[in-house]
C-alpha cells in the first residue's frame, strides 16, 4: 500500500498539470498563428499596384511595365509606380 500512496502522490500533480500544459500551448499557437497572419495582411496592404496609374485590373496583364512583380511582393518598393491623380 505504501507504494500505491507513492505513486499517486507522483501521478497526481502531473494529471493535473498536463491539461493545462495543453492548454497553454494550444492558446499559445493559436496566438501565434493569429499574429502572423495579421502581419502578412500588413505586408500584403502595402503593395501598391491597385493605386497605380499603369495598373490594368486585367489577369492577363496586370502591369505592362512590371508584368511579373505587379500584385507581388517585389512591387512594395516600385521605381515606376504613380498614383492616380
Amino acid at each position: 500500500m505504501p507504494m500505491v500512496q507513492a505513486v499517486e502522490l507522483l501521478v497526481m500533480p502531473i494529471a493535473f498539470l498536463f491539461p493545462w500544459l495543453l492548454v497553454v500551448a494550444t492558446g499559445w499557437t493559436v496566438w501565434r498563428a493569429i499574429d502572423s497572419t495579421i502581419a502578412q495582411a500588413k505586408q500584403m496592404h502595402r503593395i501598391p499596384c491597385s493605386n497605380c496609374r499603369f495598373f490594368t485590373n486585367d489577369y492577363r496583364l496586370k502591369c505592362p511595365v512590371h508584368p511579373k512583380s505587379a500584385l507581388t511582393e517585389e512591387a512594395i518598393d516600385c521605381r515606376d509606380y504613380h498614383p492616380y491623380t
